[in-house]
C-alpha cells in the first residue's frame, strides 16, 4: 500500500473528470481503492428508505468518491505539486511544495 500526498482535511482541486475545477475539503480517503470523498464535489443522487434520522426518506444528494490521481492540493488559493522528503532534525517524512520548497502543515 502506497502513501498518498493528500490527507484528510486538505483542500483539493479536481483536475479532471466531470467535476473539473471544483474545490473542496477531503472528508475521507479509501487507501485500498485509492479514492477520496471531497466535500461538495461529485454529488450523486441516492434513494434512501425512511429511518429514525430521515423519517421521510426520498432522494438524497451525497458525495461520490474521486480517484486520488484526479486531485491536486490547494494552498493559498493556488494548486501545488507535493513532494516528500525527510526532515533534517527528526528524520521523519514531511510534505513540501515543489515550487516554494516550503513544508505543508
Amino acid at each position: 500500500m502506497s502513501k498518498f500526498k493528500i490527507k484528510k482535511g486538505d483542500t483539493v482541486k479536481v483536475i479532471s473528470g466531470e467535476a473539473r475545477g471544483q474545490q473542496g475539503k477531503v472528508i475521507s480517503i479509501d487507501m485500498k481503492k485509492s479514492r477520496a470523498l471531497v466535500e461538495g464535489v461529485n454529488l450523486i443522487s441516492k434513494s434512501e428508505k425512511p429511518s429514525a434520522k430521515n423519517t421521510n426518506g426520498g432522494i438524497v444528494k451525497k458525495e461520490g468518491s474521486i480517484h486520488i490521481s484526479n486531485l491536486m492540493l490547494v494552498e493559498a488559493g493556488k494548486s501545488i505539486r507535493v513532494g516528500r522528503r525527510a526532515n533534517e532534525k527528526t528524520g521523519k517524512l514531511e510534505r513540501f511544495s515543489k515550487k516554494t520548497k516550503e513544508v505543508i502543515k
